[in-house]
């Protein structure tokens, strides 16, 4: 036993040079191992990742549009609650999403950010260049704040609050009265000038 390597202990990590006495068990001694081979080898050996060139942080990415959306087109929801409703398309934000609006008064879908992927492009088209949206019209604006975090006391009162629910602020109802006003009056301009047809 004292040619063993360091590897080994016996057990309940008495070393091979300490009295016998202390080692025994049901007469003899038992060899364990410190460092325990591995149960489990991955079956392929998955590679690093390289940091190169062309990792591009997500706010750099290009954004593109299809080519058949253009601001003023008529689109077809797909996803959503809204899906199969036509909405009018006015211009793609920072995130590459698209800013819709029903018009509310129509179909009751409200200006919010859509993906391309879930819709399908109309051929009708509005001229929509003199609507004047307001600029703080950009993804900020849709963000929802998150609630704040609760403290060991009002943890302790869970069952006694209510869950908060969302509600639409007052500017963001003004600026769907805003904005809807201005695209009522281009679709009323239009050639087909029912509302039906077009939404």
């Amino acid at each position: 036993m004292g040619q063993e390597t360091s590897n080994y202990l016996v057990e309940y990590g008495v070393t091979p040079d300490q009295p016998s006495h202390w080692r025994e068990k049901n007469g003899g001694t038992r060899v364990v191992q410190l460092k325990k081979e591995r149960k489990f080898y991955p079956t392929e050996d998955k590679p690093k990742l390289k940091r190169t060139r062309k990792m591009v942080a997500f706010k750099n990415h290009k954004r593109y549009l299809r080519g058949s959306i253009t601001p003023g087109t008529v689109l077809i929801m797909l996803a959503g609650r809204h899906r199969g409703k036509r909405v009018v398309f006015l211009k793609q934000l920072g995130t590459g999403l698209l800013l819709v609006t029903g018009p509310y008064q129509v179909n009751g879908c409200p200006l919010r950010r859509v993906n391309q992927i879930y819709t399908i492009a109309t051929s009708t088209k509005l001229d929509i260049s003199n609507v004047k949206m307001p600029e703080h019209l950009d993804d900020k604006y849709f963000r929802r704040k998150k609630p704040q975090k609760k403290s060991k006391k009002d943890e302790e009162e869970i069952f006694e609050t209510k869950k908060e629910e969302y509600s639409v602020t007052e500017q963001r109802k003004k600026d769907q009265l805003e904005v809807d006003r201005q695209v009522l009056d281009v679709i009323r301009k239009h050639p087909e000038k029912t509302l039906c047809s077009i939404i």
